[in-house]
């Protein structure tokens, strides 16, 4: 299904003003529905939440009726401000916490991608959710959990190795669980980048832009790039462009992407200038054909009352944990209405195209190339800086005449090329 709006969708990843994602844990139905007025306030149109895995999900055979009961609640108070909603179910990993039941852990320690019982309770549990969910209009869909990829390899500090095979059968079936229990609704998966650099990664290009009904992206400038191009580099204010033309390369025809998370680290991005780079970066993205919205990490700051986050989680929110709006906050409502109303920059045609080799279109070994400092990043974002708005071609498709002449490409370029080598 081609679940591209007519005009980009605008949200923001719902991090609750009072207790963090810990509030599923002494749910305030009133605190939920006053972030959700101070959100609705901006003119978002969706937001995306998190069922905590541990709260709902305690032991392997028990689904917690009324933790889900409350995500229904949610969801209605949303419906009710105008907000739809997306759900991630595997939390999983949030804000650099974990949060695995204990049945997966310690002296229950097994594998959450193939061993056979967990993902069978795995199934169990999203099921459960889509169903609970299906008949609200405003429910969008699921996504599996939150850059669950994370689990599955290095630098974790215990990962859940699996192979590229084993992840795609855990994505297919997980995926399959949903649309069971959903059927027709938008549902996907979210990883970190991971999947786009890091070679041997389990969680390949080729998983993230054809699995599920749509292409996630979560952009992150402090994976390296502001640290090399600084705040206002054009690999820093592109860098979400370039993730979603990343993926156009794999994705087939059509294929709508979401950019589900990004958002303004500081201090790579300072308090004073995160309005400036929420522009820059969405005007930038509203370039891309096919772009279903953009959801900002996140709503609300964490509340500088909980301890042990890294510092830079504490100001990530378009709103504090007070719900006041700050310039961030005031930056995407004003793009979102520019949206409407036709004044914002829409999505060009990418007549160039950059010729990305990571060999193995499935498994991509050579990904390395397209993280920061990699010939291939360089690569594009050098163009960008030059005012070229560059797609992205896979060396297997380069000489396909049909195929290039079918995305509108009209020059191919090749990486030596841009750099001079």
């Amino acid at each position: 299904m081609n679940a591209v709006p007519p005009l980009p969708r605008f949200g923001a990843n719902y991090t609750p003003s009072v207790g963090w994602f810990h509030h599923w844990l002494d749910f305030e139905l009133d605190d939920v529905r006053r972030d959700f007025d101070s959100l609705a306030a901006l003119g978002l149109d969706h937001v995306r939440v998190f069922a905590l895995w541990p709260v709902f999900q305690p032991n392997r055979s028990m689904i917690r009726g009324r933790a889900v009961e409350q995500l229904g609640q949610l969801v209605d108070a949303a419906g009710e401000r105008g907000l739809d909603v997306a759900v991630d179910a595997l939390q999983g990993h949030l804000s650099s916490f974990d949060f695995v039941p204990t049945w997966l852990t310690t002296w229950h320690r097994r594998n959450m991608f193939t061993d056979v019982d967990v993902v069978e309770a795995e199934a169990r549990y999203v099921e459960t959710l889509a169903s609970a969910l299906s008949g609200r209009s405003n429910f969008i869909g699921m996504t599996l959990g939150n850059e669950v990829n994370q689990f599955s390899d290095r630098p974790h500090p215990d990962p859940d190795p699996c192979t590229y095979e084993q992840a795609g059968l855990w994505l297919e079936r997980l995926l399959a669980a949903c649309e069971r229990g959903a059927p027709g609704k938008l549902h996907t998966h979210s990883e970190y980048d991971a999947v786009w650099f890091q070679p041997g990664h389990p969680f390949t290009p080729a998983h993230a832009s054809r699995l599920g009904g749509i292409t996630t992206i979560h952009s992150w400038v402090f994976n390296g790039t502001a640290q090399r191009h600084g705040r206002t580099g054009a690999a820093t204010v592109h860098l979400a462009e370039y993730l979603i033309e990343l993926s156009r390369a794999w994705a087939p025809a059509g294929r709508p992407v979401w950019l589900q998370e990004v958002g303004a680290p500081a201090p790579l991005i300072p308090a004073e200038h995160a309005g400036e780079f929420l522009t820059e970066t969405v005007e930038n993205v509203l370039s891309c054909e096919d772009l279903y919205g953009v959801t900002w990490w996140c709503s609300h700051d964490v509340s500088r009352s909980l301890a042990d986050f890294p510092e830079l989680e504490y100001g990530l929110g378009l709103l504090t944990s007070e719900r006041e709006v700050k310039p961030q906050g005031k930056a995407l409502a004003e793009i979102a209405g520019r949206v409407r109303a036709g004044t914002a920059p829409g999505p060009v045609r990418r007549t160039t195209a950059l010729v990305l080799d990571v060999g193995d279109a499935e498994t991509a070994p050579g990904r390395a190339t397209c993280a920061p400092g990699g010939d291939f990043y360089e690569a594009w974002a050098r163009l960008a800086g030059d005012g070229v708005r560059a797609g992205v071609v896979l060396a297997d498709r380069a000489s396909d005449e049909g195929y290039v002449a079918g995305r509108g490409i009209g020059e191919v370029v090749r990486v030596e090329e841009v750099l001079g080598r």
